[in-house]
């Protein structure tokens, strides 16, 4: 029997004699190709790499098993962003660094010599203690399970449970292996690993069945009910659920970027913040997608749909409920109502299309924005900057299967750089259009080297306005400011005729559309950079007020005691 986790297939297989002979026998009898072996199985193909002293026997055994890519970045940051960008698509990434250096995201792995373990020695890639679970306990705070593989009796169980883990919670695992144990046999590996079981998350019956009752009877007494999609959708896999429930509610629908409280798209808040209920599945109420925490919402007129709990109004909760599970049980229980979708048409007015820049007139971040709508489709994914990116991106209505992909949560700046590197390895089929500020370019610029190597051809975007601009809107000083590069000179100093790739500046709206013509036709096997200059103070609306509103929540006095 299968089941899709993660955007892949695992096989649920019944118990095995991994004794028995094998019609397909492989000779894998040592840790390191069984980790491969996994990887391959659970759908990771490519793994993002930084070599060490302490993992270069790991690495060796990576790359010897078919169907898995060695992707060497240039530094640990990146290939963390990668693998972040790379799950993105696939469901699941992988990055392999070494002891200690930065931390790293989704699977991990690397060790000292297993027979360090309770000496007085010290290492190298430390603080200079004998203390080698420094680097665990910082990874205790940022993953949902360690495995520290420092012998080979038990590696095999923790391998299995450090990856189901990952695909069960699609949350970040730490695996760790001591460097010398990769290369040496073990029987549990002396033959193909037997299938990799993972067994499926299920509600509890009558736990989801009360939800449903208990949230059917709020939404059907409601006028004028809205639906909220969050960033958790895809994580609880309820995505389908979600537009099914659209579907047949009738309801007003939105996301939660589109609406964003004093910055949202037109008239999306007003719709959202007058309704007398509203769903919202999987949000994330943190103080930048809350606007500084000034949205307008009231606990008692909201439904929360969480991964596995349900919330209505100021109560009941109920808990293990699978997301997925409500949202398709709820889609048979709601009658149809189109009020706030209707209230919606009557107020909404179109957005007006920028003017053309004259001959000789400065390239205006809304007319740029007008010509990217015009370059997606199918075939594209859409990767943005943490800054004023994340605004104007927002704007862009997506062709079905497009993507689209940015981070909030963490905010981190130059993230786009390594996630376009792993979204673009694991999404061949399409062409990523990437935008970035010069500020975050300036954190991450290595990576596009390994994108070279890799023979990708994202289209990149720097918008060069000069400085740290998100930041100049939150609190203002000269540390915002930033040596100007010559950005395109840096890529083409990367590339130094070495794959395929081609820069160019353009500061003029026909230098763009030529630029664009170019990327998009001529140049659509190569990596395109193309580095956009604009004017410091052409900042979107949304990014000045959603700066204000971030500022005044940061500046808040302390509380009376």
């Amino acid at each position: 029997m299968d089941t899709h986790i993660g955007g892949f297939d695992v096989v649920k297989a019944p118990s095995i004699d991994v004794g028995a002979p094998s019609n397909n026998c492989h000779t894998v009898s040592h840790l390191g190709r069984h980790i491969a072996r996994r990887l391959v199985q659970i759908g990771v193909t490519d793994v993002f790499t930084v070599p060490g002293d302490f993992n270069l026997t790991l690495l060796d055994h990576l790359i010897a098993e078919p169907g898995l890519t060695n992707i060497g970045c240039c530094n640990e940051l990146n290939a963390g962003y990668a693998a972040d960008g790379y799950a993105r698509s696939r469901g699941v990434g992988a990055c392999v660094v070494t002891f200690t250096v930065e931390p790293a995201r989704d699977l991990h792995r690397r060790r000292p010599n297993s027979n360090d373990y309770g000496t007085s020695r010290i290492l190298h890639h430390t603080i200079g203690l004998p203390d080698f679970s420094q680097e665990l306990r910082c990874f205790q705070t940022v993953t949902c399970y360690q495995a520290i593989v420092n012998n080979l009796d038990d590696a095999h169980e923790q391998i299995d449970t450090a990856i189901s883990t990952a695909l069960k919670e699609s949350k970040p695992v730490y695996i760790s292996v001591s460097c010398n144990l990769a290369a040496i046999p073990h029987p549990t590996f002396s033959r193909d690993p037997v299938p990799f079981y993972l067994s499926p998350r299920v509600s509890n019956p009558a736990g989801l069945e009360a939800a449903v009752q208990a949230a059917a009877d709020f939404l059907n007494k409601a006028v004028k009910p809205v639906m909220v999609g969050g960033p958790k959708l895809r994580v609880a896999k309820a995505t389908e659920a979600f537009v099914e429930l659209a579907d047949t509610s009738g309801y007003a629908v939105s996301v939660h970027r589109n609406y964003w409280g004093a910055v949202s798209t037109a008239f999306c808040a007003e719709i959202v913040e007058s309704a007398d209920a509203y769903l919202f599945a999987g949000p994330i109420f943190n103080d930048y997608s809350s606007v500084g925490y000034s949205l307008l919402l009231k606990k008692e007129k909201a439904i929360i749909v969480q991964p596995e709990r349900v919330v209505i109004a100021n109560g009941p909760t109920f808990g293990c409920v699978l997301m997925k599970d409500f949202l398709f049980a709820l889609s048979k229980r709601l009658n149809k109502n189109t009020t706030a979708f209707e209230n919606y048409q009557r107020i909404h007015v179109p957005a007006g299309v920028p003017l053309e820049c004259g001959p000789d007139e400065p390239l205006r971040v809304n007319v740029l924005f007008k010509h990217i709508q015009e370059m997606l489709s199918g075939g594209t994914a859409v990767v943005a900057e943490t800054g004023d990116s994340w605004f104007n991106c927002q704007k862009l209505r997506l062709p079905e299967g497009c993507g689209y992909e940015f981070q909030m949560q963490y905010g981190s700046i130059g993230w786009s750089v390594g996630a376009t590197l792993g979204y673009a390895q694991a999404a061949k089929n399409k062409r990523v259009i990437a935008f970035i500020g010069d500020g975050s370019f300036q954190v991450t610029a290595q990576d596009v080297s390994t994108m070279l190597r890799a023979q990708q051809n994202p289209i990149i975007f720097l918008i060069n306005n000069g400085g740290y601009t998100i930041e100049v809107e939150i609190h203002d000083g000269p540390y915002n400011v930033i040596k100007n590069w010559n950005y395109t000179g840096l890529v083409d100093a990367i590339h130094n005729g070495q794959g395929k790739c081609w820069t160019t500046k353009v500061r003029y709206e026909k230098e763009l559309t030529e630029a664009i013509e170019t990327a998009v036709e001529v140049k659509k096997d190569c990596l395109c950079f193309i580095e956009v200059i604009v004017h410091k103070d052409d900042t979107s609306k949304e990014l000045l007020e959603w700066g204000s509103r971030v500022s005044a929540a940061n500046s808040r006095p302390p509380n009376p005691q």
